[in-house]
This record gives C-alpha cells, sequence and structure tokens, in this order.
C-alpha cells in the first residue's frame, strides 16, 4: 500500500498527472474506505483545476476519517477554492480550535487565513505554533510576511534577522527585508549579501532573491549601475526557467477586443448611482494599492484586497472551454447578469458591512467589458502611470506570482503595447466608464486628486482620505511597505537613472506610438 501511495505521490511532483490519476483510481478502488486515496485524488483534481472535483475528493475523505486534521484541512481548502467563502470560513475557524496543539496544522491554518485575507488570525496561529515548538526559520518567515501585511515593519525586519541569522542562505528574507525600508550609504546589508556572493551561493536556495536584493539596496544608495546590473542578472535567470511566450497573452488580448465590440455592447444595462463595487485595476506598481489606501481609509468604504472573485465567477458562468480562445468567443454569449449576480454572492460572503467595497485585482483591465456589463453600479478606476516608470517597476519588483512578462524588457514592452491597445478599447466602447487617475498627478496634487477620486466614486468628502498612511487595515502587495507613509514623489521620473540600460524599451514603445 505504501509503496503505491509513494509512486502517486512522485508522478504527482513531477507534475505526471495523468499517470497519478490512473494509478490513484486504481489504489482507490482497491481501498476505496482508506482516505489516503481520496487526499491524492484531490490533490490531483487541483493540479488539474478541477476544483469541484477537489472538494468531492475531500468530503468522501472526511467521511473515512472524520477526526483527522489533515482531511479538515483540504476540505476547507478546497472550500475555499470553490469560491464558497462563508462555510470555508466557517471550516477554517474550526480548524484552529481542533489544532491549537498541533503546531505543524496550525501553521496550515494561518496559511488558509492568509489567503481569505485575515492576517490578523493568521498571525495568531504562527505564534501560537511558535509558542508550542519554538522559533525555525519556515514559521519565522511566514510570521514576518504577516507582520509585514499588517504594518509591523520593524518586527517584520527582526524577524527576517533571525531568518537570515539561523539560515545564512535564505536569500527571499534578504530580499523581503530589502523591501521593508529605504537602506541608506550607512545602514544597509550590501557587504553582508556581496560576501555570500563572494563565497559562493548555496545551489539549492534561489540566487534570483538575492539579486533582487541587492538591486533594491543598491538603488536606496543611489549606486544605480550597479543596481540595475545585479537587477538584470537576477530576471534573466528567473525568465529563463519560465514557459511563457507573451505572444500567447498579446493573441488574448486582441481577441477579446474582437469578441466585445458594439454587438456585445447593444444591451448594456444603464449605469447605476446606488453602491457598488469599486474595481481598482491597472498595472501592477501603478499605484492601485495607493488609491485602494485612500479609498479604503473612508468609513463607507472597505477592501476585500486582491481577490479573483469575478474572475471565479465568469469561469463559473461559461462553463468548461476547449481553450482561453475558446473561452473568449464564448463570452459573447453570456449571461452576464448572472455573471454579475455570482459576482454579488460571492463578496457578500467576504464584506464586513461598508456600502462599498474594493476589488483591487490588477488584471480585471482584462474584464472591463465583462464587469461594465455585469455589474451596473460597478465603479471602475484605471490606474495610469507614465509608461517607463511603470515598466521599470514592475521590472525591479519579485513578483509572487503573475506577471511572467515583466523579467525580460522585450517581454514587457510587447505586454505593456497590448495593453494600451485594449485599455484604448474599452474607452471607446464605454466612453465616460472608466475613471482613469494618473499617478503623478496623484503624487503631485494630492488633496485635489483625492478628492476627485472620491466624488468620482459617489462618496462624499472625509479628512480621513488624506492620512492613507494612517490605515491599519492589511496590505499583502508588494507596496505594503510603502503605503504605511505619507505621499512622496520620489518614484517619479526614476526610470531616468536607467536610460541607458532602457533605451530599447523606450524605443520599442515610441515605434507602437505610446506617449512617453
Amino acid at each position: 500500500m505504501h509503496h503505491s501511495l509513494n509512486q502517486i505521490n512522485q508522478h504527482l511532483k513531477q507534475g505526471q498527472v495523468e499517470q497519478a490519476e490512473a494509478l490513484c483510481s486504481a489504489f482507490i478502488s482497491r481501498h476505496p474506505t482508506l482516505p489516503q486515496g481520496w487526499l491524492l485524488s484531490g490533490r490531483i483534481c487541483q493540479a488539474k483545476g478541477d476544483l469541484a472535483g477537489m472538494l468531492s475528493a475531500a468530503q468522501k475523505a472526511v467521511a473515512a476519517a472524520p477526526t483527522s486534521l489533515t482531511v479538515q484541512h483540504m476540505e476547507a481548502e478546497a472550500t475555499l477554492l470553490c469560491g464558497q467563502l462563508a462555510a470555508a470560513t466557517k471550516k477554517i475557524y474550526a480548524l484552529e480550535k481542533k489544532a491549537w496543539d498541533d503546531a505543524r496544522m496550525l501553521q496550515h491554518t494561518a496559511q488558509l487565513f492568509s489567503d481569505l485575507e485575515h492576517h490578523t488570525d493568521a498571525l495568531r496561529c504562527y505564534q501560537r505554533a511558535r509558542h508550542l515548538i519554538g522559533d525555525n526559520p519556515e514559521l519565522l518567515y511566514n510570521t514576518a510576511a504577516t507582520a509585514t501585511a499588517l504594518g509591523d515593519l520593524a518586527g517584520a525586519e527582526d524577524l527576517y534577522n533571525r531568518v537570515i541569522a539561523h539560515t545564512p542562505d535564505d536569500y527571499a528574507a534578504y530580499y523581503n527585508r530589502a523591501t521593508l525600508k529605504k537602506q541608506t550609504a550607512k545602514n544597509n546589508h550590501i557587504a553582508e549579501m556581496e560576501a555570500l556572493r563572494a563565497r559562493g551561493l548555496n545551489p539549492v536556495s534561489d540566487p534570483v532573491q538575492l539579486g533582487y536584493a541587492l538591486a533594491k539596496e543598491y538603488e536606496d544608495i543611489k549606486a544605480y549601475d550597479k543596481s540595475f546590473a545585479a537587477l538584470r542578472e537576477a530576471a534573466d535567470t528567473r525568465r529563463k526557467r519560465l514557459s511563457y511566450s507573451v505572444a500567447d497573452d498579446i493573441r488574448t488580448m486582441a481577441d477579446i477586443a474582437a469578441v466585445m465590440t458594439d454587438d456585445f455592447f447593444a444591451d448594456i444595462p444603464a449605469v447605476s448611482e446606488a453602491p457598488g463595487p469599486i474595481f481598482i485595476l491597472g498595472q501592477p506598481r501603478s499605484g492601485s494599492t495607493l488609491v485602494d489606501r485612500i479609498l479604503s481609509s473612508h468609513s463607507d468604504v472597505e477592501s476585500l484586497g486582491e481577490i479573483n472573485d469575478f474572475v471565479h465567477a465568469f469561469m463559473k458562468i461559461a462553463g468548461p472551454a476547449r481553450s482561453k480562445a475558446d473561452l473568449i468567443q464564448k463570452t459573447a454569449r453570456l449571461d452576464c447578469t448572472a455573471i454579475g449576480a455570482l459576482y454579488q454572492e460571492m463578496i457578500g460572503q467576504r464584506r464586513q458591512g461598508a456600502q462599498f467595497v474594493i476589488d483591487k485585482t490588477p488584471a480585471n483591465f482584462l474584464y472591463i467589458g465583462l464587469i461594465a456589463k455585469a455589474l451596473p453600479t460597478a465603479r471602475i478606476i484605471h490606474l495610469r502611470r507614465r509608461p517607463l516608470d511603470n515598466c521599470y517597476a514592475m521590472y525591479k519588483t519579485l513578483f509572487q506570482m503573475g506577471y511572467p512578462y515583466s523579467y525580460a524588457l522585450d517581454d514587457l514592452g510587447a505586454y505593456y503595447i497590448a495593453y494600451h491597445r485594449l485599455m484604448a478599447h474599452w474607452r471607446a466602447q464605454l466612453p465616460g466608464r472608466i475613471h482613469d487617475v494618473d499617478y503623478e498627478a496623484l503624487v503631485t496634487d494630492q488633496k485635489t486628486q483625492s478628492k476627485r477620486l472620491v466624488a468620482g466614486c459617489g462618496l462624499d468628502w472625509q479628512d480621513a482620505c488624506l492620512n492613507f498612511h494612517e490605515n491599519k487595515s492589511a496590505s499583502a502587495t508588494a507596496s505594503a511597505a510603502q503605503v504605511r507613509h505619507p505621499m512622496y514623489t520620489s518614484s517619479v521620473e526614476k526610470w531616468r537613472h536607467y536610460e541607458t540600460q532602457l533605451a530599447p524599451l523606450k524605443a520599442q514603445l515610441t515605434a507602437a506610438g505610446i506617449d512617453l
């Protein structure tokens, strides 16, 4: 039995999903009452993107072993992934109580809380786990990440320092520590990191993280050539690991524009001024988190963070598709009212009661047409930032997930051009529906632009919106540290420090007719 389970696990780890599925089906037919087979079946379904199948397998595992915390964890996780947020939240809180003396399961529970954006609950679980087993590097690291989201930057820095002291080749800790504050010529970690490189890096760890950390700290002390050299080396390494073609994303954006034309919008409902969701979207690193913090400082607004609820609602109503192109073609025939209703139901399970809720998911710019048609009460706020500053800011950010086009300048340029064209299409099809916010105008004229932004959402002005940096709500984005500080303008025109290195990108954007 153990040999069969190990075989299934091995195939799954190697990405050989079909082989794992065949062996798992055979195992379950021989041992239908054992939870191990159903657990593995659930992970196989997850790898295939069959979340309903994952939940079904998890429920069968619970039936086979109702007291097992492992199977209860999978059921809670699958329930969450299926968008049943209220039920998932209830299961996760119940799991925390049962796992209160189980440090390993508490850490898994903390991750589920983080996925829900319940960072205070996640921190409680991590702190309890530390009480039970003491500190280990992984536990310290996860606690530091949660502290960062909650705005405890000094506490996070101390925790990352402890991770590094224990495990000097945990390069991710160096990168996350570097992002917590601006380093100075007298107080930085450059010598420490260069000494690591001189000794030779651990091949098991990820040198990309260290490269991005060095780039950040060199930039902070204005050693721009050294910063870009470290950044380019790390980004090139990251890009080589990715199986990604920017041409696929360009084709997808063109297909979206080709399908969502006059006929698609012929029956669009009239815009409603009633309270509704506020979508903040655009490219990452364009100021979306800043706008989120300004608006969510208003007493009538709460932020749900970066969630995938709209795309999940869309996919559920659309049903199975043979390909991405097939899915886009199906949008012309979709019941957009049903998408909107399902989305409202999903966010209703997250919201705490404010009149307006923010969905701050940058990639929702792909779905503006669907959002406008499905949600007549939606406010659509699009962040614009000068292209070279925006592209450079993406290039120098090591994203945890997504944005694979950000690790090569030619990919970045090609993607940005396609994005720019799609936004022009949306504006032509939906005149007056998209509220463009210019990052540069916002940071140089904070009060005027903030009042314009708040009024554009149908809200009365509150002075708290000017003191967004005092907003105590969690933020787990790449800007989590920056938004804890008052408005600053030092990021405007920062690309000019790298004018020579970014010259090919500048030429690429200019040739496409983009106003720099």
